[in-house]
């Protein structure tokens, strides 16, 4: 692949996770466009990558994601402003909600879970369409998904959050398939467990004294960014646990066994579905 400009654009980056990605990728040298819902929330984060690093080129664009229109018009403002630096190389679909309310299925709302699919599923759909063809005439570029432990494990409660992170998964594994040739690097990224807002109101962590601190978060972006990680394009990272370094040492041993992937689990090679 070519070598990527080092330009990012972080969805969902006024608050949160996001801006805390954000914020690690200016201390680091990145230039970044920031997106998402709330311009105000935009603004003050892009003071703040401003002031860490006063060399870096920062652009914002608000709109909604969900919406096919807002998502193109958003990336192309981004990609306007960042093109004197030869466009996009990063993209990191951090955006994100989960349900109202800690119920299990039957008891919760239809319409408030597909509110969470929408927005968890077709944002990076949208937004990853975008920007991909930019990258792609390039020699290629970068892709963080943000997903979660609940995009392969059971959980008694957010099912919509569940469905929408294995979905994101999914993606990840289509696209690190149908583009790697093409210079493409995509990876799933669960944060573990952030202080932020969302999981502040979230009844699962209210007794939780551990967080993963964002700034793990985003030592892993800027480690994707950079290309160190990119023996592992298509596969499941989780800050919090792995580091770069860590996962630099297991790389060879992850790619052997085709580990950190969504797959279901066959009874042997004669299984149908192997």
């Amino acid at each position: 692949m070519s070598t990527p400009p080092r330009t990012a654009l972080v969805t969902g980056a006024g608050r949160g996770i996001g801006r805390g990605i954000a914020l690690g990728l200016a201390r680091a040298g990145w230039s970044v466009g920031l997106v998402g819902r709330t311009r105000a929330h935009l603004d003050a984060a892009a003071a703040d990558c401003r002031a860490a690093n006063p060399s870096i080129l920062v652009a914002v664009a608000a709109g909604d994601l969900v919406d096919a229109e807002a998502a193109a018009a958003a990336v192309a403002s981004i990609e306007h402003e960042l093109a004197p630096l030869g466009g996009l190389g990063l993209l990191v679909n951090n955006a994100g909600v989960v349900e109202h309310a800690e119920l299990a299925f039957a008891a919760d709302d239809v319409a408030d879970a597909w509110r969470v699919i929408e927005t968890n599923v077709r944002g990076p759909l949208l937004v990853t369409h975008a920007v991909l063809p930019g990258m792609l005439a390039r020699g290629g570029g970068r892709v963080v998904n943000l997903s979660s432990g609940s995009a392969h494990r059971v959980s008694d409660a957010y099912t919509g959050y569940g469905i929408s992170k294995g979905a994101l998964s999914r993606f990840t594994r289509l696209l690190d398939h149908q583009y790697r040739a093409a210079g493409l690097r995509v990876f799933d990224l669960a944060p573990g467990v952030v202080a932020t807002d969302m999981t502040g109101q979230m009844p699962l962590h209210a007794d939780r004294t551990a967080w993963t601190p964002v700034e793990a978060v985003a030592d892993l972006v800027v480690a994707i960014g950079e290309g160190r990680l990119d023996a592992l394009s298509g596969r499941f990272l989780r800050a919090g646990a792995d580091t770069p370094d860590s996962l630099l040492a297991a790389a060879d041993r992850i790619v052997a066994a085709d580990a950190r992937v969504l797959r279901l689990v066959t009874d042997g090679p004669d299984d149908p579905a192997a």
